[in-house]
């Protein structure tokens, strides 16, 4: 792993990318790195396209800004790729998840010719076979960890454990179906060619 890694999240109000972030980090903290995890907020309501942020280091983080030259992006809602500039200062280096069912032809054509990797999950089937509702936030958390390599599946899935126990504690029913999203998710993702 590099010194350190920036990702920006892009959403709408009500999918989860804020919360997707925070469990991210909370994970990477748990592994020893140096984490921030963040959503920039305006006049937002449900909907409406958010973002939020990571970053995660071996080394104390002493930047305190949004990220504007991302390694990774994620793109929890695929409406999004036609209003906003998901790829603004994204690394070559780096890459995009997107969650879309959309050809590798149409994606190619609105990234508007980025050069680095780009991924792709259904995070809405994941989503309903596991969970039985639209909840794409688990799936594409799962797939920003599968991309970006931050820890492994292993890591990952015991943390994710731990940290459902705890956010659920009043809802113990659905911690199963969210292990099974993350599961489900880490053999989701596939590269555009």
């Amino acid at each position: 792993m590099q010194d350190m890694i920036e990702i920006r999240w892009h959403g709408r109000g009500g999918q989860g990318a804020k919360t997707a972030s925070l469990l991210l980090a909370d994970a990477a903290f748990n592994t020893g790195k140096y984490i921030q995890g963040f959503p920039e907020y305006g006049p937002e309501r449900m909907g409406a396209p958010i973002t939020a942020y990571n970053r995660i280091s071996d080394k104390p983080i002493t930047i305190h800004s949004n990220i504007y030259e991302p390694d990774y992006v994620v793109v929890v809602d695929d409406t999004l790729l036609e209003s906003v500039p998901v790829t603004a200062g994204l690394k070559k280096s780096g890459a995009i998840v997107i969650n879309t069912t959309k050809s590798a032809d149409y994606l190619k054509k609105v990234l508007k010719g980025y050069e680095g990797g780009i991924y792709t999950i259904d995070a809405r089937k994941v989503s309903m076979e596991t969970l039985g509702k639209y909840f794409p936030n688990t799936p594409m958390l799962a797939a920003i960890v599968k991309v970006s390599k931050i820890m492994t599946d292993e890591d990952f899935i015991k943390d994710m454990q731990g940290s459902f126990k705890h956010k659920f504690a009043k809802k113990p029913e659905v911690i199963e179906g969210n292990m099974k999203a993350i599961e489900m998710a880490l053999n989701e993702v596939n590269k555009i060619q």
